[in-house]
């Protein structure tokens, strides 16, 4: 067995096992309702961090006006429960709109 198949093969496995200790300790582990909310803020701030750095920047540069006001409307079209169809459309219209007005 090759140093890369044997590589491969620890990975699966220990991949195997994370996956399964989350099910299997579910009901025995309690955790504190403070590290709950501080685990559920903490998933909202990455989540953040990855739209604002999608939307923003386009390989290391700051991506132009387009983009960000495109992510923009159709953040407040989803806040207004539009439906996901009218949400994508309008974020990619309004982006189109402002590159063919010029902005970048």
């Amino acid at each position: 067995m090759t140093p890369t198949v044997a590589a491969i093969l620890a990975l699966a496995v220990g991949t195997y096992a994370f996956r399964l200790v989350g099910p299997l300790l579910h009901r025995r582990v309690e955790l504190p309702v403070q590290i709950r909310e501080l685990l559920s803020t903490g998933a909202v701030v990455l989540l953040v961090a990855l739209l604002a750095t999608g939307a923003l920047t386009e390989t290391r540069e700051f991506a132009g006006w387009a983009r960000p006001v495109g992510v923009l409307v159709g953040g407040v079209l989803a806040w207004r429960r539009a439906p996901f169809v009218v949400v994508v459309l309008g974020a990619a219209a309004v982006t189109a709109l402002l590159r063919t007005a010029g902005a970048r």
